[in-house]
């Protein structure tokens, strides 16, 4: 099996004794064999019995537990069926008209992650579903305190919880330019997105959306000069990726031409920047762009109104149509993806899959259905709030109301409350998790990413790639 990450932390919890560390958790000793100069895994099943533990020590635990609990999760996880893969050759073969109709539903994982992972796998397994994809932006990684190695072993865990069997998709999402950065230092800011992808490379993240769109420059007239920055910037980092990806995994790589929110996309953006990127990589570069997220009128979480609902937006259908056309037969690629659509009126989902488009990605409307339901704990929500109020308050607009200041922040409470959250009463948790995987099964559904397991297996490698295990000293 292929090896992927680094070689880790040097471990020191205490003195070998008898197979295990002195002063280790029961649990890790129970199910990892620290004898040797790295630990390795007993038994798969033992970490799935054990696992609401194993999850949390990998989430809560010290920088040690931390390593040897998300050692074991990967580690388990291929044993036990569930395996981190890239939705490439899928996308391929949309790509190559063998696959169609139907819209891949993209969730991002931001808050009570264990629970949201657990209930996406109940109900792509409710609905014979494959083709479904979890991540989370550069953007909320930070926001949401979860790197890419925490993220990758929660999602992981809510696949063994579930007993979920096959390809388990983890995606990059907006691994975003930012362009005031990037205007002072262009190269600590590309570096700094090498590392974020070295990181989610080594975390298993096999799918990664590079999010350049920022660059572009419309003071020029010519649209090959517009999007000539964002050709560039993808180009680097997509080389970067394939020069860092493991050797028998492909990653699938997204780019995007619109930044959500702004003036919608148009075709020849797209031509222009698809081959701007292939002028740089070559021919010959392996996978290509396997799709293009296009603005169509949407914003990332909806626009709150001063009453706190939710503006009314047009989506172009018929951008997506185009779009997705001129990707699939001029470009090979999968589509056009659709962001910012999870606060939508649910008669519009089924519109997606009807005009091809490849990829619809998902989030504010979930937390919206935990934060606003009547069982989310009043206390807490009521501290988030106090927290947006003290420690956001330079976010606020002039004229903005409390209601939609606290729509607008409240995402980013995550983070700081992310234990008070993971340890909600169980029968709370429990209902939200009901509820979760009853909208996304109906998403799925709406999507007709339900009945995809048949053709994702046939056309998704499984690759196993083996996590460097840390070093015990």
């Amino acid at each position: 099996m292929a090896k992927a990450g680094t070689n880790g932390p040097e471990l020191n919890p205490g003195k070998h004794t008898g197979g295990k560390l002195e002063g280790m958790n029961s649990t890790l000793a129970a199910i990892l064999d620290t004898s040797g100069a790295r630990p390795s895994l007993r038994d798969a099943q033992a970490v799935r019995q054990h696992i609401d533990e194993v999850v949390r020590l990998a989430v809560f635990g010290s920088n040690e537990e931390q390593a040897l609990a998300r050692y074991a999760i990967h580690t388990a996880a291929p044993q036990l069926g569930a395996v981190s893969s890239s939705i490439a050759g899928l996308y391929a073969a949309r790509g190559r008209g063998e696959v169609s109709g139907f819209t891949a539903p993209a969730v991002n994982i931001r808050g009570m992650a264990y629970d949201m992972s657990r209930a996406l796998f109940r109900a792509m397994q409710a609905t014979n579903g494959a083709a479904t994809i979890f991540e989370l932006a550069r953007s909320e990684m930070g926001y949401t305190f979860q790197e890419p190695s925490e993220l990758a072993a929660v999602v992981l865990a809510g696949a063994i919880a579930e007993g979920y069997q096959g390809p388990v998709f983890i995606q990059g999402d907006h691994f975003q330019a930012n362009a005031k950065k990037f205007a002072t230092d262009p190269e600590g800011e590309t570096k700094a997105l090498e590392d974020l992808i070295a990181k989610a490379i080594a975390a298993q993240f096999y799918c990664i959306d590079i999010d350049a769109s920022t660059l572009v420059d419309l003071s020029f007239d010519k649209v090959a000069d517009q999007q000539a920055p964002n050709a560039k910037l993808t180009a680097r980092l997509a080389q970067f990726i394939r020069a860092n990806e493991p050797a028998n995994v492909t990653v699938s790589i997204g780019g995007e031409i619109g930044e959500v929110g702004k003036h919608n996309s148009t075709v020849e953006e797209l031509t222009e920047y698809v081959d701007g990127f292939r002028a740089i990589v070559g021919p010959g570069f392996k996978g290509g762009i396997a799709k293009v997220s296009v603005q169509t009128g949407t914003s990332h979480g909806g626009i709150p109104l001063p009453d706190g609902t939710i503006a009314k937006v047009a989506i172009d259908f018929d951008t997506l149509r185009e779009m997705s056309r001129v990707g699939r037969d001029r470009y090979g690629m999968a589509g056009a993806v659709q962001h910012g659509a999870s606060t939508l009126p649910d008669e519009l989902f089924h519109r997606f899959p009807e005009v091809e488009t490849a990829e619809i990605h998902l989030a504010t409307g979930f937390q919206n259905m935990m934060m606003d339901n009547p069982r989310f704990p009043a206390d807490l929500l009521a501290e988030m709030r106090r927290y947006s109020d003290t420690e956001l308050a330079n976010e606020r607009s002039d004229g903005e109301t409390d209601l939609q200041f606290f729509y607008k922040t409240r995402k980013k409470a995550w983070g700081p409350f992310k234990q008070r959250t993971w340890d909600m009463p169980a029968e709370i948790r429990a209902a939200l998790g009901g509820e979760l995987q009853a909208k996304f099964e109906f998403l799925i559904r709406q999507l007709k990413a339900n009945d995809t397991r048949e053709i994702t297996l046939k056309h998704v490698e499984q690759r196993v790639v083996e996590l460097e295990p840390p070093k015990l000293r």
